[in-house]
Formats: C-alpha cells, structure tokens, sequence
C-alpha cells in the first residue's frame, strides 16, 4: 500500500494565478510548485507559496535534479532543496527520471537514458544519495521522448520500475508523457500503465499536448485531450486513488479554465 496521502486534484501554482489563489477560496484541493522558482531566501514568490501553504497541501516539483546525469550530485542545490522543503513542508518531493547536462553545461531540457542494467545501477545510487542528503524519499518522473538509445536493453516501463523498487522511491506517473512517447516509438500506452507497480505511484500528472505532425510535442500548452483521458481512466481502475494534477505551462489560460479542467479529472476518477 501506499504511504503517501491522496491529496485529491489539483494543479500547478503558476505566478499568472498568484493573486486568485490568495483570494480565495478555490475549488482544488492542492497545489504544486515547481521547486527551483521558490530556492531563493525571500521575495514574494516564496511569500505567496508560505501564505498558500497555510491553506492547501503542497508538494515540491522539480526539474533540475539531474539524475541520470554522470556528473557529481550538486550539493549545493541538495542544500537548498531540503531548505525549501524543511520550510513549506510539502506533501512529497519530485524531480525528473532524466539527465538535463554534463561536464557542467546546462542543456535546459529533460534527456532520456539509456535503459540498460548499467544506467540503473547508476540512478539508483544516485536516488538513494539524493534521499539520504534530503532526510526523505522521493518520486520520479517519467518523461515525454522523441528518441531513444540503440543499446538499450529493457522496456522504459520495466526500468522506471526497477528504479522505484531498487532505491525504494516513489513514481510520479506523467498519463500524457506516456501517452506522447507511445505515440512517437509505437508502443501500446496501456502496456506502460498495465506495468507500473501500483503501490509505488504516488501521484498522477495530465496536461496537453502538440502535434507537430511527424511528433507528438509536450508543450502543457492546452486542455487533457481525449486520448489521454482514456489512459487516466484506465490507470485509475488499475492503480487505485491518487494524488492527481493538471499541468499547464505555456499559454496559460484564466483561472476558470484552469480549474474547470482540475474539476474534470475529478470527475473523470470517480466515474472510473
């Protein structure tokens, strides 16, 4: 069984919506931040996240973790990542199961691994390393890709989770992540979902997406398409209730909108 708590739906605490969400109140039941935009020691972004926190569970986001990177751990982001989350107290701390640079250079996007038996025993160290320095477990990610490695040699599906089984952590399951990858490398996305250890999936992140065409792109730029809404039914009978969240980054859309779609993945787990 799950140690974490289901939280119920929420989404992505966004400066665009700072000032409707301190008004109050809302229909969400919790929010998430993305952890590197609340690093700092003041100012009104870790403000307005204290004062939200008072009244909503929060959990930490990140996407600079770097996990799969073969580069040393950075302490000092460690250092001010537990800071962050000794101050707000968050629900649980998520990253990335990626790589985002190496020999120091920043590549500002979430790469794929390699799925090899090598690169796991490499991001398990690391995820036990990061836990330990943090005083607590983390999840991971999934990640949308548009490439993969030749040598790979396991399913994406069986590494993420040998990782959550190996370093005992939790898994932030992405339905649209898998949704784009299926799409773009011609696998069965249910196969994805039927594969993940359920008692491992501590929360759940929808958001929409762009055809490019020949791609499918990640963009969180619009509304949980059908297709997506299909996988979440579907993970939601099998994996059980969730901490689910609405992600929308680029061309953020009023807080209504926003919302309304929150209140939809509500209803769409309760039918299922």
């Amino acid at each position: 069984m799950n140690s974490v708590p289901d939280l119920g739906h929420g989404v992505g605490l966004r400066r665009e919506h700072f000032g409707r969400v301190l008004e109050g109140p809302t229909r969400v039941d919790w929010f998430e931040v993305i952890s590197e935009n609340f690093m700092g020691k003041g100012g009104r972004p870790l403000h307005v996240l204290e004062r939200v926190r008072r009244d909503y569970p929060v959990a930490l986001h990140g996407v600079s973790l770097s996990i799969g990177s073969t580069d040393p751990l950075d302490r000092d982001y460690l250092d001010r990542l537990r800071e962050l989350a000794d101050r707000v107290e968050p629900a649980w701390v998520s990253d990335h199961l990626c790589w985002t640079g190496v020999g120091g250079h920043n590549a500002h996007d979430l790469l794929p691994l390699p799925y090899t038996e090598e690169a796991l025993e490499h991001v398990v160290a690391r995820v036990e390393a990061v836990q330990e320095h943090l005083g607590r477990r983390i999840a991971l990610e999934n990640v949308s890709t548009y490439l993969h490695f030749a040598g790979s040699t396991l399913p994406e599906w069986e590494f993420l989770a040998e990782v959550a089984h190996r370093a005992d952590c939790g898994i932030l399951l992405d339905v649209n992540n898998v949704y784009v990858s299926a799409v773009n490398h011609g696998f069965d996305p249910e196969k994805y979902l039927a594969a993940v250890p359920a008692d491992r999936v501590w929360q759940v992140h929808l958001a929409g997406h762009t055809d490019c065409g020949s791609h499918l792109l990640d963009t969180h730029s619009r509304r949980v398409c059908d297709e997506v809404w299909g996988l979440y039914r579907f993970a939601t009978r099998r994996i059980g209730a969730v901490a689910s969240l609405i992600e929308w980054d680029e061309e953020i859309p009023d807080w209504d909108t926003l919302e309304a779609e929150s209140l939809r993945a509500r209803a769409v787990r309760q039918e299922a």
